[in-house]
């Protein structure tokens, strides 16, 4: 049932009434940039891990690529499903502990996400040569994190090799802007900022430090669209 709403989205997208739209396909690549740690959700793992663990959140920053199916409905309004991925490594640290040797104890934290997101898109000033728009929907987050690497202890702080891993797929809501510039009369490019908002459960019974992660970040990105 966690899937209906964009299952419903999608549905409508593939309705007869849409297949007769005007239809394009959309590739992109870009960067996304996790929240700070100003921003993120309360019990988030990567917070928590900041009070033991020395590392950068932006690490986690990375490029992403994907691909988006759309459906224009009229001069104003298109309708769209897109396909992303990507991935981020932090490198990291104990901040107050090393080996016997005064060597440091090192770990590697990484966020994988494949997002599926059923949007809309609104062009104020229609069809014209250049075209401003604002948007939002929703989105499937199906991500994967993990803690690779060495760690200590506590009962007897003895240092050992694990790795800790979690997965899961989580709904969101997603709000976008950009500006499209058509190239001739089956091609356009253009820029897009999109935001999204999510969070998963990775869990203390699962060896990590706190229940959730944060899986919401800003995704800037350059569109190549080809008209079918």
């Amino acid at each position: 049932m966690r899937t209906r709403s964009l299952l419903v989205a999608a549905a409508v997208l593939l309705s007869p009434h849409a297949a007769h739209a005007q239809q394009s396909l959309a590739l992109n690549i870009g960067h996304f940039g996790v929240r700070g740690a100003d921003a993120r959700v309360d019990d988030d793992v990567l917070l928590e891990n900041l009070n033991l663990f020395s590392f950068d959140l932006t690490e986690l920053d990375n490029v992403t690529v994907g691909g988006e199916w759309l459906i224009g409905l009229g001069d104003h309004l298109e309708a769209g499903v897109g396909l992303g991925f990507l991935r981020g490594t932090a490198p990291s640290t104990y901040t107050d502990f090393v080996n016997d040797d005064g060597t440091e104890i090192l770990q590697d934290f990484h966020l994988q996400m494949v997002p599926l997101t059923a949007t809309l898109r609104l062009f104020p000033f229609g069809d014209t040569a250049v075209r401003p728009y604002i948007g939002g929907g929703i989105g499937l987050f199906i991500w994967r994190y993990s803690e690779v690497g060495e760690f200590i202890d506590f009962y007897d702080y003895a240092v050992f090799r694990d790795r800790f891993v979690a997965s899961g797929a989580d709904i969101g809501g997603v709000v976008l802007g950009g500006v499209r510039v058509p190239l001739g009369s089956r091609f356009a490019a253009g820029v897009e900022v999109q935001y999204q908002r999510a969070a998963g459960r990775v869990g203390v019974d699962q060896g990590f430090l706190a229940e959730r992660i944060d899986l919401g970040g800003l995704t800037t990105r350059f569109t190549f669209q080809i008209e079918f």
